[in-house]
């Protein structure tokens, strides 16, 4: 079985992105950010004491040619997110409970696997996000084409790391043999390509320390509609290990009900038949939104109002000495009619008198 791609290239791409340039930001959004239907996630933490709930229900259907097996899975993936003490910081379980009915036709025997594919626990960190530059992100206010097409700076995406760890509790049929606890590790980016267009990469080495170590890589785009209730997606993932390796393609839709809700639908398969895989899936996201902005201290309050009440005395100072200098003819300016005799010329001329030499100001 051929490697679906280069365990070299996946760990240069690791060291490129932990050399990146780093930042202490993160940002909060008004409406619920999910990582569903896909399996990727994104870079950005979901905001400080918010709780929200990602569930869905799956059906797949699996035929492995050299094995000679059929198997039927059904259900249920969940993730739980918290933004736990700042902004940039995310605490949260994923997990994937399966019911899965095999047929082995060679024996003519069939088996039961029930129990936990994914249990894991975890923290993402926002280590840098480039959209808080405010240089960076300025609208061409000439432009509407210029604010909406592809730009190479697009490409420079928000980076975040999260470290976690896998469970296996008693005896796990998936995962027969392992450790209880292994290590995960992750690099997940975030580039913004366009307005409507964002692209989601995720770089992950899971169950270190075990038999069989895995290395995978997920590649998203999701795309607006004009209706920005209305959004869709598109998503490759690559697996290497010596227990499963395959590479798969997913896509799907998601419409936002509220600020608080959305609601999804998905469908992937595979691209080998060793197994062959095809599977669909229904979900929703929901938002717990207890975030509140952080309040200025008072003392840098008094400050700023202190800055501005004494830029106003400067300025009311400016204004009196060019009164001043006005007044006493110090300046030999040319300060043009006042309103009065502006008034006066106006009447003069409705009256016919073109000359305004005339007019005694």
């Amino acid at each position: 079985m051929g490697k679906p791609f280069s365990s070299r290239r996946i760990l240069l791409q690791l060291l490129v992105l932990l050399i990146a340039p780093m930042s202490v930001l993160a940002q909060y959004t008004d409406v619920i950010n999910s990582n569903r239907p896909g399996l990727s996630v994104s870079a950005y933490a979901v905001g400080r004491n918010v709780v929200q709930l990602e569930m869905g229900l799956f059906y797949e259907q699996s035929d492995h040619t050299l094995l000679n097996t059929q198997s039927d899975s059904w259900g249920s993936n969940f993730s739980l997110r918290y933004g736990l003490l700042f902004e940039r910081l995310e605490l949260n379980y994923e997990g994937t409970f399966q019911d899965q009915d095999i047929i082995y036709e060679f024996f003519d025997l069939k088996a039961k696997r029930r129990d936990f594919s994914r249990n894991r626990l975890g923290l993402k960190y926002l280590i840098y996000d480039p959209y808080k530059n405010p240089e960076r992100n300025k609208p061409n206010l000439y432009s509407w084409r210029a604010n909406h097409k592809f730009q190479f700076k697009n490409l420079l995406p928000a980076v975040s790391l999260y470290a976690g760890a896998n469970f296996v509790l008693g005896d796990n049929p998936y995962y027969p043999g392992e450790p209880t606890v292994s290590p995960r590790v992750m690099i997940a980016t975030q580039s913004r390509m366009t307005p409507r267009m964002v692209m989601i990469t995720n770089t992950a080495y899971d169950r270190i320390g075990t038999d069989d170590p895995e290395l995978s890589y997920i590649i998203s785009f999701s795309h607006a509609f004009r209706n920005p209730k209305w959004s869709t997606f598109l998503e490759h993932q690559g697996i290497q290990s010596d227990r499963y390796s395959d590479l798969l393609l997913r896509g799907g839709v998601a419409y936002l009900f509220n600020e608080q809700l959305q609601v999804d639908m998905g469908l992937g398969a595979s691209f080998k038949n060793t197994p062959s895989r095809v599977f669909v899936n229904i979900g929703g996201s929901y938002r717990f939104d207890f975030h509140k902005d952080k309040l200025v201290p008072i003392e840098d309050q008094k400050s700023n109002e202190n800055g501005g009440a004494i830029k106003k005395n400067s300025m009311k100072k400016e204004k009196r000495k060019d009164r001043k200098s006005r007044g006493s003819g110090a300046e030999d300016v040319d300060l043009g009619p006042s309103k009065k005799q502006l008034r006066k010329l106006k009447k003069a001329q409705k009256k016919g008198n073109r000359d305004d030499s005339e007019i005694d100001f």
